[in-house]
């Protein structure tokens, strides 16, 4: 772990406690001299009221839990730093954005949408990725998903949208899945929804890793510089390590094998020094350009293509720290997007205009009461200081007889700052238009871009949405649904509606379509960064193992910053014929391939046939997910046994230097999809 600390790490360090060592005390410091029996009238008589070190213990156990987020219960952060490249005061008085020289204490939570808090991580759903950024001039919260858009277009719909998704009331079924009636009869109904279920149904839903996932904003914000001229921005997270994904079969299994592995991926490579790395990119629309496209800017359901409004990179955000406390942290974080530092400014998208009174009104039953902000993990770095007072969880102790604003007995103060010294002014915009209940025509094109993204998908991509639809759409019960989604979904493209209807019991439809033919590549994911860093490679060994070969091949892996696990039969150490060891990482019962990015398998002399043929499960599972494997010695004839060898991405050979350049290219490349001709 990283032993840069900042401003914000300096201040958390009065609320860390290291109880090693120390004697135990009650919540007011009275140590205590028994913790094993409640005082009673007597060895077998009833407990006193009087005890009250149980009442304190008892009654703080009775409230440990909080009640969970409805959305986004399962997640999992990470304390980091954002670094500026350039400036952007043409664009922002942020000071965070101005200032080149300053490092900005970041947290951030990760998290899927659906399930309960309980619910496994690998699940088909959108991902939250919420950014704290601790400024000097207050907490800036960035409060996005891993999709750039959403399933409607006004917050008032939210409550509907999350009531179709969650488990149906009847019967409390299915956890963390859309793939039910009453999901799929929302979207048929709502068909403003079309272009995030083509992002849900698409790979961007089974992440391979948090660190593997672009971040999105999703909404239209405004940057305000100090002239007080307005742009229009997006803004974006690029991963380092480029965006990757899981394939379906494998998500679902790893949700058995390792529910938390999502989590596990971003704790370890925090751990183990490989901080995940995010570049944060703006697209930036002048004002005088709002109403120049195809579609309108303030839409969530619409992103603004790549190729017309291009992604500048501005800064980079690395994750370098764990969380000390998952409660503490993770769960008492509350983030919002009113959460905003001077020129930093909304506009009049609908569905944020709702979030920004939906996060305070969320926190303030979750975390017990207006305080929620006193919580160490939400306290801005920067002194704050007004006229509010009391209430739950109240750890302020403020002085003095006054508590109001105008005053004169503490001649006015605290005081309004002006804009020049730092106040924050909102962007004065001229409204003006009758009391309505309405959606402007603007709004009303819901397909365009879902079938821009169908037309920007590879060939593979396109596969993987027909199964998803399939699979989704396969599991509700109403035939009357189905056939709504595929009279909707015929509108995005007729090639789509199509595949899939043959597979849920619907007569495809003969007409449909769309006259979009524009595409996006920057939406699909074959066209990402690809590296071999970080990836993790289960390494097949039995006891007789070629020792210096595979101490070479592992050192090569090594310096490309591939991580391997030792894999056997037994715990305990595997030996090679030179006398060299390993220490076993797992076994075949304690792990499995869908666990792994690759496989290297070596064999050993003294392998036994029930070692090969786990060996040989393990092969055709990650071939069957279309993942690199590399065999040398006797594992070379394992691939032809199972008729593995001589296919893309499968590396095989004992001269150790061409084996790990060649292995090392097909780690990089993640998935060799040209296996799905197979």
């Amino acid at each position: 772990m990283s032993n840069k600390r900042s401003r914000k790490d300096e201040q958390l360090d009065q609320f860390r406690v290291d109880d090693s060592g120390k004697h135990m005390t009650t919540n007011m410091g009275v140590k205590v001299s028994e913790d094993e029996f409640s005082l009673k009238a007597g060895e077998r008589g009833p407990t006193l009221m009087e005890d009250f070190y149980f009442r304190e213990k008892m009654t703080h156990f009775d409230h440990e839990r909080i009640p969970e987020r409805i959305v986004h219960a399962r997640g999992f952060s990470a304390h980091g730093e954002f670094q500026l490249y350039e400036s952007l005061e043409k664009y922002t008085k942020a000071d965070f954005l101005n200032d080149t020289s300053k490092t900005t204490p970041t947290f951030v939570r990760f998290s899927t949408v659906a399930g309960s808090k309980g619910s496994a991580e690998t699940v088909r759903d959108a991902r939250g990725f919420a950014t704290k950024f601790y400024t000097e001039e207050g907490n800036y919260d960035l409060v996005g998903n891993n999709i750039p858009v959403f399933f409607i277009q006004d917050a008032i719909k939210f409550p509907d949208l999350v009531h179709a998704v969650k488990p149906e009331p009847h019967n409390a079924m299915p956890q963390a899945a859309s793939a039910h009636d009453t999901f799929w009869d929302f979207v048929g109904q709502n068909q403003e929804s079309a272009h995030m279920v083509m992002w849900t149904m698409s790979d961007r839903a089974i992440p391979r890793s948090l660190r593997m996932m672009e971040g999105f904003g999703v909404h239209t914000f405004r940057l305000v510089n100090k002239e007080g001229k307005a742009h229009f921005v997006k803004f974006h997270w690029k991963p380092v390590l480029g965006t990757h994904s899981l394939v379906w079969d494998e998500a679902q299994k790893i949700n058995g094998k390792d529910p938390d592995f999502h989590r596990g991926d971003l704790y370890n490579s925090i751990e183990d020094g490989d901080y995940p790395e995010y570049e944060l990119g703006i697209q930036v629309i002048p004002e005088e350009d709002e109403f120049k496209f195809d579609f309108d800017i303030l839409d969530p359901t619409k992103l603004w293509p790549e190729e017309d409004v291009p992604v500048q990179i501005v800064g980079k955000m690395t994750l370098n720290r764990n969380v000390d406390n998952v409660f503490a942290e993770n769960e008492q974080v509350a983030y919002h997007p009113g959460n905003v530092v001077p020129g930093i400014d909304f506009t009049n998208d609908p569905l944020l205009q709702g979030r920004l009174h939906s996060y305070t009104d969320t926190q303030l039953i979750r975390l017990g009461g207006p305080n929620f902000h006193e919580l160490p993990i939400n306290r801005p770095v920067c002194p704050f200081f007004n006229n509010q007072r009391d209430g739950y969880g109240r750890q302020t102790i403020n002085k003095g007889q006054v508590s109001y604003h105008k005053n004169s007995l503490a001649k006015n103060t605290p005081a309004p700052a002006s804009e020049e010294d730092g106040g924050y002014a909102h962007y004065q915009e001229r409204v003006e238009g009758h009391k309505i209940r309405a959606r402007s025509n603007s709004f009303k094109d819901h397909f365009s871009q879902a079938t821009l993204f169908w037309n920007s998908m590879s060939d593979h991509e396109k596969e993987h949405l027909i199964n998803a639809f399939s699979f989704e759409l396969g599991k509700v019960e109403s035939e009357a649904v189905r056939e709504e989604a595929v009279k909707m979904f015929a509108n995005v493209s007729l090639e789509l509606a199509q595949g899939f209807a043959k597979n849920i019991g619907v007569t495809p439809p003969e007409s449909g379509g769309s006259d979009v033919k524009k595409s996006s590549p920057a939406l699909s994911q074959a066209n990402t960064v690809h590296k071999p860093s970080t990836r993790k490679v289960g390494v097949i060994l039995a006891n007789g193992f070629n020792g210096k070969d595979v101490t070479q091949a592992l050192k090569e892996l090594s310096s490309e910053g591939i991580m391997t696990e030792i894999i056997s039969d037994k715990q305990g150490m595997v030996q090679g014929d030179d006398g060299s060891e390993f220490k076993v990482d797992h076994t075949f019962l304690t792990t499995d391939s869908v666990l792994y990015d690759a496989l290297y398998a070596v064999g050993g002399s003294n392998e036994e046939e029930a070692f090969k043929k786990h060996a040989s499960h393990f092969l055709n599972e990650a071939f069957s997910h279309y993942k690199p494997l590399g065999a040398t010695h006797n594992a070379v004839q394992w691939l032809s046994d199972n008729k593995l060898a001589d296919h893309s991405g499968v590396v095989a050979g004992d001269d150790v230097k061409g084996f790990t350049e060649d292995f090392v290219q097909a780690v990089a490349a993640h998935r060799h999809w040209d296996r799905q001709l197979i």
